[in-house]
């Protein structure tokens, strides 16, 4: 991986399984960051921009993307990554801000890489590429049981996007993936049990970035 490029501002990606409840936890730290004067702005991928919203509706509820190959997959999602870093994440941490991320290369390497088989090593030279240097400071990996995460999902009532509709095998596929990036990047991933209750969790967060926004 390219080395990351310094900014006066702060980017931290939130990632985890279907059901770990990052739009929640997102939701809280945006609304306390902001009570304290910062000024946030959430993203999410694939999207944020025109053409990554193209390629989340392709990817996730057309017709057309039910037949999508992993390799092409995989593509998509880096075209969808390298427009958001450089029409928004750049210009958004160089002026001093905080950037939210939901998902971003490593949500590539577990689903695309680990859980879909592609070879590791193309999975990342393609995410290298797709970033351009631009990685997160912090990388809070909400981390639950495949059984909790599944219960969760089908509570909802809705109907299931593409990668939501995967079998318990998958999920627990990108569990352990996360898992496992979380070991090799211990700098940059920290991981938090998201079975506990949305306060219990939204504190822990709250320390982590906070430790990490001072160590700057």
């Amino acid at each position: 991986m390219s080395e990351n490029i310094a900014t006066p501002g702060f980017f931290l990606s939130f990632e985890g399984s279907e059901g770990c409840g990052k739009s929640t936890q997102i939701g809280l730290l945006a609304e306390r960051l902001e009570k304290a004067g910062q000024r946030v702005v959430v993203l999410r991928e694939p999207g944020s921009t025109s053409a990554g919203e193209a390629i989340r509706h392709l990817l996730q509820h057309a017709k057309e993307g039910r037949s999508l190959t992993p390799e092409a997959e995989l593509l998509l999602f880096a075209a969808s990554r390298a427009q958001l870093v450089r029409e928004k994440i750049r210009p958004l941490l160089e002026a001093g801000g905080f950037v939210i991320l939901d998902r971003f290369l490593d949500s590539t390497t577990v689903y695309q890489g680990l859980a879909r088989g592609l070879p590791e090593a193309a999975v990342a030279a393609v995410n290298a590429f797709a970033i351009g240097g631009t990685l997160p400071r912090l990388t809070v990996l909400l981390d639950v049981d495949t059984e909790t995460a599944w219960a969760r999902i089908h509570a909802t009532g809705r109907e299931l996007d593409r990668m939501e509709s995967q079998p318990r095998e998958f999920y627990e596929k990108v569990r352990q993936g996360y898992l496992g990036l979380a070991g090799a990047h211990p700098e940059r991933i920290a991981v938090v049990n998201a079975a506990l209750a949305p306060e219990a969790v939204h504190e822990e967060i709250f320390k982590l970035v906070e430790e990490r926004r001072h160590a700057l």
